[in-house]
């Protein structure tokens, strides 16, 4: 696009709430420009971004504020974090949801510190990728965001670098443990890969309340037989299996409590049925909340997709999550806490009940506010660009000042 001569309002009113955790001007034009370019950059590597304005440093100075610059990205992420909660539609609530989940995030190249070769069950292929296991949280509102994230490391690369190896299983429950530190409210929600004994233990001993996904091999024990959840739900019948409508769709369930092998504490199971004559159920589900009505645990288990796949979809195709090409892993940290930082901006100026004045239009989607950012932008360069002609600039000086061809 024309180079940018002025930062989009989005970013204006970011600068205004987090510019005080910067030093001085130079940092926070950095800043500016770096949420700017999340937002509206064709390539949101470092070197795209910085090519995007009209006026800018060599795109090094850039590379050094992502690199060695003294700020604190975890401060950042705190204040965002308290910014969210003056809103009543970001606030935490008991009711929240708290969906925890994992995501690849592809990268070109093997030279990144902590990215490796993983599969990627979606593309069935291997990727150079970061896993991220990030905490999400849904409001009452519908409204999401990410809360923090863990980035997982492979054993020999951790055996390499000195540092002590985390699987996934301690990184859930590194996150889980910063969740109940920061004393946020909400059920916890999570997929099958992450329903085993010791992380519903975890969350148990916290006394917080949660939803997982079951496989089908996973062991019960049913009136002190043990037996696999697949040959519990095939030996329901279809007449005890029990109709209820749940986001305007017929559906059939079966619960009942008891226990799993390892588990320290009574659960629930949820079977799930689309037709109630279906031989397997499309899904079943474990709770800790014994007594909470089927309803209330499918609400917040339905908000696990909003909470991870919709922030990894956005995060990825619209904010530039994956194209950071920085190698350290303290810049990718950086990287992915500025991402946190527009992605929860743009949340909060969703849905309203009237058009922004920089929008033009009632803004539904990150991706409708992205473009939104993108025309408000071209705008101020052309209105740049006519300012400029009508004080003489002729037009090779206008296209030589915006870089274009």
């Amino acid at each position: 696009m024309p180079a940018i001569v002025e930062f989009p309002t989005l970013v204006q009113e970011m600068l205004a709430e987090y510019g005080a955790l910067f030093a001085n001007e130079p940092a926070r034009q950095h800043l500016g420009e770096y949420l700017t370019g999340l937002l509206v950059a064709e390539r949101k590597t470092v070197r795209g971004i910085n090519s995007e304005f009209a006026e800018t440093t060599d795109q090094s100075c850039l590379n050094r504020w992502m690199t060695a610059a003294d700020w604190d990205a975890t401060a950042l992420n705190d204040q965002r974090l308290g910014m969210l909660q003056k809103r009543p539609e970001t606030r935490y609530a008991k009711r929240g949801v708290i969906p925890l989940d994992n995501v690849l995030v592809a990268h070109t190249g093997d030279m990144i510190q902590d990215a490796g070769e993983f599969w990627d069950h979606a593309e069935k292929r291997y990727l150079i990728a970061h896993d991220y296991l990030i905490a999400n949280y849904v409001c009452p509102s519908g409204k999401h965001y990410p809360l923090e994230f863990r980035r997982f490391r492979k054993r020999e690369d951790s055996e390499m670098a000195g540092t002590v190896f985390k699987d996934h299983t301690e990184l859930f429950q590194e996150l889980v443990d910063w969740v109940v530190a920061h004393d946020i409210p909400g059920t916890f929600v999570f997929d099958r890969y992450f329903t085993h004994a010791s992380n519903l233990n975890h969350l148990n001993a916290k006394d917080r309340d949660y939803v997982g996904a079951l496989k089908a091999n996973r062991k019960l024990i049913n009136h002190g037989q043990v037996i696999l959840a697949s040959a519990l739900a095939a030996s329901l019948p279809p007449a005890d299996r029990k109709v209820m409508t749940f986001n305007g769709e017929r559906q059939y369930y079966f619960t009942q409590t008891l226990r799993i092998p390892d588990v320290d504490h009574r659960v629930r199971i949820v079977f799930l049925w689309k037709h109630r004559a279906d031989q397997e159920p499309f899904l079943m589900l474990v709770t800790n909340r014994t007594q909470w009505e089927i309803t209330r645990i499918l609400d917040a288990y339905d908000h696990r997709w909003a909470g991870t796949e919709t922030f990894h979809r956005d995060g990825k195709q619209q904010l530039g999550m994956a194209a950071c090409q920085l190698r350290d892993a303290h810049s990718q940290t950086r990287h992915m806490y500025l991402v946190f930082l527009v992605y929860s901006h743009i949340m909060s100026h969703l849905r309203h009940a009237r058009a922004q004045n920089w929008a033009g239009i009632r803004l539904q989607t990150v991706g409708e506010a992205c473009r939104a950012a993108l025309r408000e932008t071209l705008a101020k360069t052309l209105e740049w660009a006519l300012q400029h002609s009508q004080q003489g600039w002729s037009l090779a000086q206008i296209k030589t000042h915006l870089a274009l061809p």
